[in-house]
């Protein structure tokens, strides 16, 4: 390994990837990051101004950026995604499932309508989305899907228990793709992290919030960007010879 190997490893140029929930959060830090690594990047999020703003901001980074408004819980608009990227940039290699729904509800009170929500966004668009991408990543000779999961996947999560029972479920999905799909050489990982400074983390309590803080053995919020390294990691040829597994990124929250 030299100095040149080693900096392609983690080099995107020419690669096109798709980032659902790209919009704010982790998802707009993974964007940022891809641009940065030389990807055309696509982002997908519910809002359309969102889009707007991100495709505009990821432009003048200097980047190649499209931004198409999707609502992971409706399977046309997963096809449309995948419609739209191909149409502009005629191929694409990498898929970012990150969007999701924290809906919180104790068990014993759940209602139809927020457990068919959490699911279908959480679970069915992702899963229905590497489906729609699959003919595009079997033309790639480098296709990558990442799934972002969370700690939650791995701990007691009484209160939202939808969405961490989702977020296993993606981890059991992740796992089945990487063995599905390892002979078109597709590889499939997810990335898994723990408390991150997002929307989603300060719409707790500020009680919440500080006890999920000091959960870590770090006893920390992430920051968004702390989570671009390893999702660039797996999405990239640094983790070439690497499936079916599950990067805890976490400050020390869930035991091994």
């Amino acid at each position: 390994m030299d100095r040149e190997g080693l900096r392609t490893l983690f080099d995107l140029s020419d690669r096109v990837a798709i980032v659902t929930g790209g919009t704010r959060g982790i998802g707009r830090a993974i964007a940022e990051g891809f641009v940065a690594a030389g990807a055309k990047v696509v982002v997908a999020s519910r809002k359309a101004d969102a889009c707007a703003e991100t495709e505009a901001h990821l432009t003048a980074m200097g980047g190649d950026a499209l931004g198409v408004p999707t609502h992971m819980g409706d399977l046309n608009d997963l096809a449309a995604l995948v419609g739209r990227t191909v149409d502009h940039y005629g191929r694409f290699d990498i898929v970012v499932n990150n969007a999701a729904t924290p809906l919180t509800m104790p068990i014993g009170e759940f209602t139809p309508e927020a457990w068919q929500k959490s699911f279908d966004v959480n679970l069915r668009g992702p899963v229905f989305l590497v489906q729609s991408a699959l003919p595009h990543l079997e033309a790639s000779p480098c296709a990558a899907v990442v799934n972002v999961l969370s700690a939650g996947a791995f701990l007691f999560s009484p209160n939202v228990s939808m969405y961490a029972a989702a977020k296993a479920a993606m981890m059991s999905f992740t796992r089945a793709m990487a063995a599905d799909f390892a002979g078109r050489e597709i590889r499939v990982n997810a990335l898994a992290p723990g408390s991150v400074d997002t929307d989603m983390m300060r719409n707790n309590t500020e009680e919440a919030q500080a006890r999920m803080t000091a959960a870590s053995h770090q006893a920390r919020t992430a920051s968004p960007d702390e989570m671009v390294g390893p999702a660039l990691f797996l999405a990239s040829d640094a983790s070439s010879f690497m499936t079916g597994q599950v990067l805890i990124v976490d400050g020390g929250l869930v035991p091994h």
